[in-house]
């Protein structure tokens, strides 16, 4: 079964930093581009960065730009996100996505985690 499955979630205070991890089970995510999104209950799920296959271009939503970096270990199979600066809404579930080219439109991703919950408050 083809699938990711994240980790790295949790409670932190503001101004503080989480790495999420995302490692593709099943299949080599090496030619896809990956991305991360975020849901609020309520809410849209929102894309937070994305990363190419080929030349390991990241791009990030206003939101986050400056303060989230997206990364990638193909060798393990694997995406990062490293989050400095939490603020509190920036909580949210987080989910990793693979697809085929890296974009915030979460219709053009194939593959999906189940999500990791992050939670910044004092």
């Amino acid at each position: 079964q083809l699938q990711f499955v994240e980790s790295g979630g949790g409670l932190v205070q503001p101004e503080g930093s989480l790495r999420l991890a995302c490692t593709a089970s099943g299949f080599s995510s090496r030619s896809y581009a990956l991305g991360w999104f975020r849901q609020v209950s309520g809410k849209e799920r929102e894309g937070v960065a994305s990363i190419s296959s080929s030349d390991g271009c990241a791009y990030y939503s206003d939101s986050v730009k400056g303060r989230f970096t997206i990364s990638r270990d193909n060798a393990e199979n694997t995406v990062y996100l490293q989050m400095n600066s939490l603020k509190p809404e920036d909580t949210a579930v987080y989910y990793c996505a693979g697809g085929l080219i890296p974009t915030m439109e979460e219709v053009l991703y194939d593959y999906w985690g189940q999500g990791t919950q992050v939670t910044v408050s004092s």
